[in-house]
């Protein structure tokens, strides 16, 4: 895939979920519970349910906590109902970045995003300011302790004939590229292959990165964490290129 590697923000990512598991599961609860109401309990027919439930999986999540979920969803006795929202902005150096929320209080959700903008050097803007910079991609991670040394070869060409468009080797992980809708077909043809996977998503990649360096990747570093540690915020996209030093 043209551009530079991704393997900074996954990894950093990565992290930040390992050290905020509490607030991972609340996010992916909410996350599928929002899927039933979209397109119902079944998850054979519901791709974003299946999306929420392999990931919650991949978090630990209990299957019962799983299920309480899709089974409250699946009622009205309690009146929750989650909006999807998305927010568009700048942060420092010019750096662009998408956040995507579910929340019961839009306008709530809206002062924590602005102030959080704010606050860490950024501004919020108006739809579509930043969106035309990223693209929808499905993204299905391999960790490479688990599979033979010599099987990259074999991970590349499975992944390419399943439907992949690219495959990555970073550090301790194979980064397989879908578009949106062959992530199922592709990691259902490894998995068949007999190779454990790690995590699969639907994520969004930039066209385009902004290098940012000293103060201002410091900045950058708060702000998506600010937002990252928000309840409402489910997922924050960036073009960020973090420089060390």
């Amino acid at each position: 895939m043209a551009g530079h590697s991704k393997w900074h923000n996954i990894k950093r990512r990565k992290e930040a979920q390992d050290s905020k598991r509490a607030k991972i599961f609340t996010k992916i609860s909410k996350e599928i519970f929002a899927a039933v109401r979209e397109s119902g309990d079944d998850p054979a027919s519901n791709l974003r349910l299946r999306l929420a439930i392999q990931k919650a999986k991949a978090a630990n999540i209990p299957s019962d906590n799983i299920e309480r979920t899709i089974k409250r969803a699946s009622g009205d006795t309690d009146g929750v109902s989650y909006e999807e929202m998305s927010y568009e902005g700048y942060g420092p150096g010019g750096v662009a970045v998408f956040v995507k929320a579910l929340t019961d209080n839009r306008n709530r959700t809206a002062a924590d995003i602005r102030y959080i903008f704010s606050r860490n050097g950024g501004n919020l803007g108006e739809d579509g300011c930043v969106s035309f910079l990223f693209t929808d991609k499905g993204l299905i991670v391999l960790e490479k302790n688990k599979l033979h040394e010599d099987d990259e070869e074999a991970v590349m060409l499975e992944a390419i004939d399943a439907g992949a468009d690219d495959v990555q080797s970073e550090q301790e992980y194979y980064l397989i590229w879908t578009s949106p809708v062959e992530l199922e077909e592709v990691r259902s043809e490894l998995e068949k292959g007999g190779y454990p996977i790690d995590s699969s998503e639907q994520t969004m990649i930039p066209s385009t990165t902004s290098a940012v360096e000293g103060e201002d990747a410091n900045k950058v570093e708060r702000l998506i964490d600010m937002l990252e540690d928000n309840d409402d915020v489910q997922d924050v996209y960036h073009n960020g290129e973090i420089q060390a030093g």
